[in-house]
């Protein structure tokens, strides 16, 4: 191995964490089916900045791809959100350094948004592309995918993307807040580490929306 082949996480769910949903609901799973047409795959800052630098985030990239393709092909819509430039400010700079600051500031690239995308995925002409300013891309005020989600009655969403603990993470919270059933796809998330990947899908679980594999969510779109 040279260290730059994509990898996956090696991800988990612990037993202890299954059986405390089980006794509470009753099932393993809160969303135990779909409606694809009422579904939208989010995938979440796959730009060059991050997967270039990330073999983690490279290895996710077949299963999003797949995921988007079977999502459209059942009628349901794709969201491909970047991060956009934000406003520079004096806590940003104390809190990063102003290097660092104005290096995240860029990290979504410049121009047109479809050409900001990591090559290896393709765009429809229904699917949804915007920009954040904020780790969320549900945040309120910084990012309209809500209200495009809404207009489309979707009521589910799929969280894919990188990196899993930040604005995954954020995505998935602010999701769940304002309604929507949330599926976090543990291996179509990527981070640097396994432990960060494995810590943020425990709390999701726990307390946000489920977490499935690809192949668990391809089978509910059927």
């Amino acid at each position: 191995m040279t260290g730059n082949e994509p990898l996956l996480h090696a991800w988990h769910i612990e037993d202890r964490d299954y059986r405390r949903q089980e006794e509470r609901r009753g099932r393993r799973f809160a969303y135990e089916t779909l409606d694809p047409a009422r579904t939208a795959v989010v995938v979440v800052d796959m730009v060059p900045f991050f997967v270039g630098a990330n073999p983690y985030c490279r290895g996710i990239v077949p299963n999003i791809r797949h995921l988007a393709d079977h999502l459209r092909a059942a009628g349901g819509t794709v969201a491909w959100v970047l991060p956009g430039r934000t406003d520079r400010t004096p806590v940003g700079d104390e809190f990063h350094g102003p290097e660092a600051a104005e290096m995240f500031r860029a990290c979504g690239g410049s121009g047109p948004l479809a050409t900001r995308l990591w090559p290896g995925f393709s765009i429809a002409a229904d699917d949804i592309l915007v920009e954040k300013t904020a780790p969320s891309a549900f945040f309120p005020g910084r990012c309209p995918l809500h209200e495009l989600l809404r207009q489309r009655s979707i009521d589910t969403v799929l969280i894919t993307g990188t990196v899993t603990n930040v604005c995954c993470e954020s995505s998935v919270r602010d999701a769940w807040t304002l309604g929507y059933r949330v599926i976090m796809v543990a291996d179509a998330c990527a981070t640097g580490r396994d432990e960060d990947h494995n810590a943020t899908l425990r709390t999701v679980y726990r307390s946000f929306g489920d977490v499935r594999p690809t192949a668990d969510v391809l089978a509910l779109i059927g």
